[in-house]
């Protein structure tokens, strides 16, 4: 049976029904909160929760258990991202940093009243790379919004966040999707055949949109490939070729945040073979791979190595040596070569 919108409000999100029902209670008894915070790993449906929302604030469609309709004028233009009372932020494109010049911007621009819906609502993606003083401005409008205001926050995790921010938000954690749900959604609304499904559901851990992604663009599976390549000869080299790489990857630190969570799902896959898990592995195209490499490592060698890569992304948004940071990094890693 194919998997629809939670009820027939329309909402266009996918396996996270509880929170679709969260969100659609708050607005049914009017207790909509000035400030969300949407929690979870890149690629899970942060930002499609968080459009889908705004979509069901602004919808004109005379019917509220209807709304978002998705068909209105309203609706139609918050899904295309242009909108002129839902602003979204942007990272430094050379940093990837969340500026407080960019905070300062947008808050300005979220008092103003709306142009022509109900809410002007302000989405941060990716606000984890604000730094605290860029966290701070928003301090003012979370104590005092205005009326009409309404701020989306997502973030991978709350680490790096301020406890005046967390604190004055309601902060709703999304969960992996099925891997049932994400192959019915890429059989029924994607086009993909069962085959093709089965394997992007069981390589997307739980993240749909990046299931979407590389169903769409082939080359993103061609990446992800490439990447575990480079750890696989990582753990081949010794502690100057090492280095070296820490070198290259530390120049573009844009892209070490995809790496690292791609490269953190192999450890645990490694660390759930290590154990003998029942728990089939999420990079299951690698299987033969993370076995050998299992048995060549005991459980704390392989639980190490995925703490470690924890730690070093939940280190990327501070404000850290990169480089120096990759290099304890792969020294922590098995195999090292002397």
């Amino acid at each position: 049976m194919p998997i629809m919108p939670m009820d027939t409000a329309n909402w266009p999100v996918y396996g996270h029904d509880w929170a679709v029902q969260h969100l659609r209670k708050a607005l049914h008894n009017g207790r909509v909160r000035h400030a969300y915070l949407i929690v979870g790993t890149a690629g899970i449906g942060r930002l499609t929760l968080a459009r889908a929302f705004a979509m069901t604030l602004n919808c004109t469609h005379a019917d509220e258990s209807q709304r978002p309709c998705g068909q209105c004028r309203s609706c139609k233009l918050i899904a295309g991202g242009s909108h002129a009372d839902v602003i979204y932020a942007e990272t430094d494109a050379s940093t990837g940093t969340l500026r407080i010049e960019e905070v300062r911007s947008v808050m300005s621009k979220l008092a103003l009243k709306p142009y022509e819906a109900r809410y002007r609502i302000a989405i941060f993606p990716d606000f984890e790379r604000a730094r605290p003083q860029a966290q701070d401005a928003l301090l003012k409008t979370l104590e005092e919004p205005p009326p009409h205001a309404l701020l989306l926050l997502i973030a991978s995790s709350t680490e790096a966040l301020l406890p005046t921010i967390t604190s004055r938000s309601q902060t709703l954690h999304l969960r992996p999707v099925a891997a049932e749900t994400i192959r019915e959604v890429l059989i029924t609304h994607k086009g993909a055949d069962p085959q093709q499904a089965d394997l992007l559901a069981g390589l997307s851990g739980g993240r749909l949109g990046w299931a979407i992604q590389a169903l769409e663009d082939p080359a993103h599976l061609e990446q992800r490939a490439a990447a575990l390549s480079l750890l696989d000869d990582l753990l081949r080299q010794n502690r100057h070729k090492r280095f070296e790489l820490a070198e290259d990857l530390s120049k573009e630190k844009l892209k070490l945040l995809p790496l690292l969570e791609l490269w953190q799902t192999y450890w645990r896959d490694v660390v759930l073979l290590s154990t003998g898990a029942a728990i089939p592995p999420a990079n299951r195209d690698r299987h033969e791979a993370l076995e050998q490499l299992a048995a060549q490592l005991d459980e704390g060698e392989a639980l190490h190595a995925l703490q470690a890569t924890r730690d070093t992304l939940a280190k990327l948004n501070t404000n850290l040596n990169v480089r120096l940071a990759l290099e304890v990094l792969f020294l922590d890693y098995p195999g090292l070569v002397r």
